[in-house]
């Protein structure tokens, strides 16, 4: 994360210490095989969760920039 000052020596130690607890949980949960399996479960659901976001976000754009029924070329530097 960038601010307009630098981070203190206090923040990086707890950037540090809470990366290694991130690190502890993630090795705790691929080592055991169920809460990995429910772990990736979650993940799927969560990330189609994400997919409607983003599809009903996308469908807030083209109301706002009025390309409602306007077929989106997804690759502008091709030939629609």
């Amino acid at each position: 994360m960038s601010f307009d000052r630098p981070e203190t020596a206090d923040e990086k130690r707890w950037q540090a210490e809470s990366d290694a607890r991130s690190l502890s949980e993630a090795k705790i949960i691929s080592d055991d095989e169920k809460r990995l399996a429910a772990a990736k479960v979650a993940a799927e659901r969560l990330a189609e969760e994400e997919r409607e976001r983003a599809e009903a976000m996308e469908k807030v754009s083209d109301v706002q920039s009025g390309a409602v029924g306007k077929k989106k070329n997804m690759f502008p530097n091709t030939n629609p």
